[in-house]
């Protein structure tokens, strides 16, 4: 219980007050949970694809674009 009155304070955008999710019934904190869950979600999603990061997890390891040159600069 505890656990999600302090996520919900820190991660509701500052939409929450400790007092008010307190005192919010079990199935309504549930819900704003699970909105906040979803939400995040599809963030981190947009995020990703806006950083050409839709292949993670393939189980491949990719090099980076590096053409290394025949001299050395020390």
């Amino acid at each position: 219980m505890f656990a999600q009155i302090h996520d919900l304070v820190y991660h509701g955008g500052g939409g929450f007050l400790h007092s008010e999710v307190y005192n919010m019934p079990t199935w309504m904190r549930s819900f704003h949970m699970n909105r906040i869950n979803e939400f995040k979600k599809k963030e981190q999603e947009a995020y990703d694809k806006a950083h050409g990061r839709s292949n993670i997890g393939d189980d491949k390891i990719h090099s980076p674009n590096i053409n290394p040159s025949s001299t050395y600069n020390f």
